[in-house]
């Protein structure tokens, strides 16, 4: 009878050897824009947590909400245009 440890040894062993492939780089900072702007749209919701948003705090994540939507727009646009794999 095999146990499970050994198991979850070769599985956890091989998992923790892989490395992000360049394609998958590539597109991590293609998106940085938009994690950048989600960061920036959760701290201004955090700061508001605990207490009563002033009418600054809501500023501040209506401007923060504005920048994720822009930053997604000018991804999907980007998207759009960019032709990869010899697509004529």
């Amino acid at each position: 009878m095999k146990t499970i440890a050994a198991l979850q040894d070769l599985v956890t062993t091989a998992s923790l050897d892989m490395e992000p492939s360049a394609d998958e780089l590539d597109a991590i900072e293609l998106e940085m824009p938009v994690i950048l702007a989600d960061v920036d749209l959760l701290d201004a919701q955090i700061m508001t947590i605990d207490r009563t948003p002033t009418e600054l705090d809501e500023r501040r994540i209506r401007r923060a909400r504005n920048r994720v939507l822009a930053a997604r727009r000018d991804l999907t646009n980007r998207a759009g245009t960019v032709l990869t794999g010899g697509a004529a």
